[in-house]
Formats: C-alpha cells, structure tokens, sequence
C-alpha cells in the first residue's frame, strides 16, 4: 500500500508539472496574441491582427497537453485496470500531426512562392511585432521542450517543438526579407522550403515515438542490463532471463522475469527472495515485476549430470545464443529446456525439430520438449 502511494504522489507531481508548464504555454500565446492585436489596431494593419488570432490557435497544442495529461490520471477501472496513462501517447499524436500539418501546408505555400515570388512590404511596426513574436517563441518552445525531456512527456516535447518551429519560420521570413531589400534576391520561397522540410521530417519522428510506444517497444539496452544487475546481486540469484516489460503509460510498468536457484532452496526462501526483488523493481524502476523460477540441479546425480550435457550440447550450436530452463522430471519422463536463436533464425519449427532430435538421443526413453524463446528486452 505505501508502494502504490509512493507511485501515486510521484505520477500525480509529475502530472501537475506538465500541466503547469503547458498552461506557461498558453499564458505566453494569449499574451502574445494580445500585444499583436493591441498594436496591430493602434498601426491600422489587419495582417498583424489576423497574426494574433493565430498566436490564439497556437495554444491548442498546449490545451491538448492538459486534457491528455488530465485524462491519463483517470484511476484504473474493471475495463482498464492498468489505468489511462497511454492516453499521454494520443495527445502525443495529435500534436504531432499538427505539426507535420502544418510543415506540409509551410512547403507548399513556400514551393508558390519558389515560382511566383512576391516582395515583401515591412514597417517599422511589423518589425517590432516578428522580432518580438520571434523571441516570445524561442524562449517558449525552448522552455517547454526541455521540460518535457525532463519529465519525459512526448506531448510537452511536440508542444515545444510546434513552438519553436514557428520561431524558425517566422525569423526565416525576415531574412528572406532582408535579403530582398539589401540585394534584391528573393529567397522567401526557398528559405520556406527548406525550413518546412525540416518541419516534416520532425513531425513524423515526433510521431514514431509514442506510436512506437503503443505497439510495444522494446525497452532500453540501458535499462535491461540496469535489471538485470540489479536482480543478479540478490544473493541466491544464479541468472537473470526472459525480461519483458509493458508499458502502460509513463508511469505505470508491468514486467516479468526469470530466475536461476539452486534446487536446495525452500519454498519460504525463494518466496522472500522474489519478494525483495520485486520490491526493488517497483521503488526504483516503478515496474510491477513477476519473478518466474528455474531451478538449477544441484549434486551428484542423473538430472544435474544431463543438465550441463543438455546445456553444453545446446550452446554449441552457433545459432543459439542462450540456453536456460532446464527441467528434468523421471516421474513424468519429460526433459525440457528453453532455447534463445540468433534474430537471423526464422524457422523456429525446424530448428525445434533438429535440437530435438539431438537430444533425444541422450534420453531415448522421455519426451524432449525444446522451447523457443526471443529476446524482448534488446
């Protein structure tokens, strides 16, 4: 109960520290979008007004923020008792088709433009307004992206991105102008192009990240050997296999493993150490870990002479690059073990066929049960 509490105040910190940060977004837009109209109306300039409706559609990303982030604190139900935390990934999505949108819109006006250049008109007041929208949106978007790095909010991070790609733009715009008014070369068009490639290359990778969350990505190689450490230096933990980890949100991880003990251990013994395991895997990591067991035969007897033959037999194949599991029952006459391919085998019937057949031979009298694994953590 204090775990569940602990994770709780944790997620709902971190819940409130994205949400302040994106209402800091929405403040700076509507202020921003207030300056524009105000002088947008004393300078009679409708562009500058229209400008400031605009600065107003660019706090929706952050709005989008707040209500993703809020509906992914909605406590888990009997239809969804992992909670709502991937409802964080959707947000995530939909800022990031704003943004690929509006790239995609930014190149095509940019390739017009390319063709049938037009030359840009800038007073004194227009200026101030860019340069000021200009510094407004980097402070911004640089502000908001950093915190969502921190907080590890893909949502935050696109909303910081949208921001600071409409500081490039508009600082390539002035440019261009520059450039028009001192040498007489229009690079509008190009500059645009150029830019608005950039802002759909970022759109698309701003989308593959929580996609690839929602399909299941593997987890980091950092990570796995952080656990796998951290569980191999439990006392009586003779090997750390078959990682899994499931993500149901930033803050909420569900995941399993297996462990190697020597068959001696008593039940009361392993039950205490797959408690302190588990215990670490949810204070440190946040992850609801399940500790599986393989027992590793022990003595002078058949069942551990034929586990380091089956073992040793096994690994020498150049193809398998772990073998663990190992189960040898004479009551049920059943010998099994698991075996992990090369990524490069795709036939896993044969190769189960051809182990199997290898080590019937040394127990002509059982059935052989070779199980494949795959590696889901690397």
């Amino acid at each position: 109960m204090e775990q569940d509490s602990s994770q709780n105040k944790t997620a709902k910190g971190r819940a409130l520290e994205i949400i302040r940060t994106s209402w800091i977004g929405i403040a700076a837009n509507v202020l921003l979008a207030g300056f524009k109209a105000a002088v947008g109306v004393l300078a009679n300039s409708v562009a500058i007004v229209m400008d400031a409706v605009n600065n107003l559609s660019d706090a929706l990303s952050s709005v989008i923020t707040i209500v993703g982030t809020k509906l992914s604190q909605r406590p888990a139900d009997r239809k969804h008792p992992f909670g709502f935390g991937r409802i964080e990934y959707f947000s995530a999505i939909i800022i990031a088709v704003i943004v690929l949108s509006a790239g995609i819109t930014s190149l095509i006006e940019s390739v017009k433009k390319i063709f049938d250049p037009t030359e840009p008109s800038y007073t004194t007041v227009t200026l101030v307004v860019i340069i000021v929208a200009i510094v407004v949106k980097l402070v911004l978007g640089q502000y908001v992206k950093r915190k969502g790095e921190q907080l590890k909010s893909d949502a935050l991070i696109a909303s910081g991105s949208d921001a600071l790609f409409d500081a490039v733009i508009t600082l390539a715009t002035l440019v261009s102008a520059g450039i028009m008014l001192l040498w007489n070369v229009s690079l509008d068009g190009i500059l645009g192009a150029l830019i608005s490639l950039v802002i759909v290359k970022a759109g698309i990778e701003m989308l593959a990240s929580p996609i690839n969350e929602l399909l299941g990505t593997s987890i980091s190689a950092e990570l796995t050997r952080q656990i796998v450490k951290e569980v191999s230096d439990f006392e009586g933990v003779h090997g750390v296999f078959d990682l899994i980890l499931h993500n149901y949100g930033p803050d909420v991880k569900i995941g399993s493993l297996h462990i190697n003990v020597y068959d001696t251990m008593s039940a009361h013994e392993i039950h205490g150490l797959t408690r302190k395991i588990t215990t670490q895997m949810f204070e440190r990591h946040g992850i609801i870990m399940t500790v599986g067991i393989y027992a590793i035969a022990t003595g002078e007897n058949r069942r551990a002479a034929l586990q380091a033959t089956v073992m040793q037999t096994l690994a020498a194949h150049t193809d398998i690059i772990q073998v663990h599991g190992f189960y040898y029952s004479e009551r049920d006459r059943m010998l099994s073990v698991d075996v992990v391919p090369d990524i490069s085998v795709h036939d896993d019937a044969t190769l189960v066929t051809q182990l199997t057949s290898e080590i019937q031979t040394l127990v002509p009298d059982m059935q052989v049960v070779i199980i494949v694994d795959h590696n889901y953590s690397e």
